[in-house]
């Protein structure tokens, strides 16, 4: 009975944690519309949302970046338009990098216009953007298992094949990529063998296992600030934590749909773009990280 007692409160401790953590600090629904990347730019602090507005492999023109403060204001309802199905953000010397279908764009963050525009070769469906230390911009293609660089207005393939596991969030992390993996999908996007988090050298290009097992349909990836990382796992609607040696932690649980995620690490908050209910919300997950 004390065992069973014990079991039960240790149950009930980690769902009062988990459901704090999911209690939002501020919600944004404002223009938005199918989030599916939110960002915080060091340099100006302003958070960037991308929104999809209609299908995500669909050139429409209806697509749109949102701009707001680090406190959940709203800046621009509609800071960029006329793009199709904006996804991933990220930042370089007053660049904001997004992929755009097929297309990796670059915008000026200072006026919010768009200044490039780059077509890999036979990309498909463009999802995640991270950017290296020389400016480098790294793209998953999901569909196609693919990633590639783009520096100088040239794309080159930096890594290709079903060993990347259908690659989705992208960070990098000094000398390496961090890579959070799908898995191959099927038809509705269901998994037979989810993805895992691995890292590819960005010189040699080997790979090296963080999770050593398949673990999720992960989408968003940040690091946690302290040597580990921050993912969503979409289909399952997970926040989830994953030290450096791979064991992975509930952060929060949400509704399926929980995209790319933005943290800062200032005050501990994620930043959840919920693609399935048109907002995007940041969550204060200190107790997570300690």
């Amino acid at each position: 009975m004390l065992k069973i007692t014990r079991v039960l409160f240790c149950f009930l401790l980690l769902a009062t944690l988990v459901n704090a953590q999911s209690t939002a600090k501020w919600t944004i629904s404002e223009g938005i519309t199918t989030p599916e990347s939110v960002y915080v730019d060091p340099a100006s602090g302003f958070v960037f949302i991308s929104s999809v507005v209609g299908q995500p492999n669909e050139k429409d023109g209806k697509g749109h970046i949102s701009k707001a403060t680090a406190d959940g204001k709203v800046v621009s309802a509609a800071w960029v338009i006329g793009l199709n199905a904006p996804k991933g953000l990220r930042s370089y010397r007053g660049t904001l990098w997004t992929a755009d279908i097929d297309e990796v764009i670059g915008i000026d963050i200072a006026s919010g216009k768009i200044t490039s525009r780059v077509k890999p070769t036979g990309a498909q469906f463009l999802n995640d953007v991270a950017v290296g230390a020389d400016g480098t911009v790294y793209v998953s293609d999901f569909m196609l298992s693919r990633i590639y660089a783009v520096k100088d207005s040239k794309a080159t393939t930096f890594a290709d094949g079903p060993d990347l596991e259908w690659p989705n969030g992208l960070l990098v992390d000094g000398d390496r990529l961090i890579v959070a993996a799908w898995g191959k999908p099927e038809a509705d996007f269901s998994t037979k063998v989810p993805g895992r988090i691995y890292a590819l050298d960005l010189k040699t290009k080997q790979k090296t296992l963080i999770t050593p097992k398949p673990a999720g349909n992960f989408d968003g990836l940040e690091s946690d600030g302290k040597g580990g990382f921050l993912a969503t796992d979409y289909l399952a609607g997970k926040l989830v934590r994953i030290s450096a040696k791979g064991d992975i932690q509930l952060v929060s649980q949400f509704m399926q749909g929980s995209a790319d995620i933005g943290f800062i690490p200032k005050s501990n908050t994620v930043l959840v773009p919920h693609m399935n209910e048109n907002k995007v919300s940041a969550y204060d997950i200190s107790s997570a990280l300690k």
